[in-house]
């Protein structure tokens, strides 16, 4: 991520409380993925940061966008057909053999399963959490900077698209962003002949409609 756009943002000011919450995020993080899965582990911590950049840049409370962005991947510690277990038994319904659209799942299950872990934790954390794998038609603030953070967020491969976003931060509005990474994520799936959940089509076509007159 290009430095000039992050360079100068002030650093969050968290009260007691919330310094706590995420030091208890962080380390309970740490012990359900650092070991298992290191990869994702630093991913994680790298959205967070990056959410939370992107959150002090788009007026959108920081201390959120910092938990979403720790706990957005806690389901991946699991894998394919463990996730999808867990999702016929929360009652997940997509409208598709969700054996199709398995990479989506960990957002909605950590969204079911995580507040009970963290109970200090809003609503708004865990829709942000819901939403960063299939975005929505109404996408609030604070799920816009989880969604947009996973995408461009610095320890992913540097392509050209990617780029893109990156060196549109602060420059363009957050729903430009959006609308861009979620276009981008529809491109990735169509290149790599993978299947398109239809309910991407329907998110894509609302958003046209809706916001692309407005976009920039």
């Amino acid at each position: 991520m290009p430095s000039n756009n992050f360079g100068q943002i002030q650093q969050p000011f968290y009260t007691e409380d919330q310094r706590k919450e995420i030091a208890r995020v962080r380390q309970a993080l740490k012990v359900h993925m650092a070991k298992a899965k290191p990869k994702r582990y630093a991913h994680s911590l790298s959205v967070a940061k990056t959410a939370t950049s992107l959150a002090l840049m788009y007026d959108v409370d920081p201390y959120l966008a910092c938990c979403a962005g720790l706990l957005h991947d806690w389901e991946k510690v699991f894998d394919n057909d463990q996730q999808i277990a867990s999702a016929h038994e929360l009652g997940i319904d997509l409208g598709v053999d969700l054996s199709l659209v398995g990479n989506l799942l960990h957002g909605p299950l950590a969204a079911r399963r995580l507040p009970a872990v963290f109970p200090e934790l809003p609503s708004a954390v865990w829709q942000a959490i819901a939403r960063h794998t299939m975005g929505a038609i109404d996408m609030m603030p604070l799920d816009m900077v989880v969604f947009v953070a996973d995408g461009i967020e610095p320890l992913r491969a540097k392509t050209p698209s990617l780029e893109r976003i990156r060196h549109r931060v602060g420059k363009v509005s957050l729903t430009s962003l959006y609308w861009e990474s979620f276009v981008g994520g529809i491109i990735y799936v169509l290149q790599g002949g993978r299947y398109l959940y239809p309910g991407t089509l329907e998110i894509y076509n609302a958003l046209v409609l809706r916001h692309l007159p407005n976009l920039g």
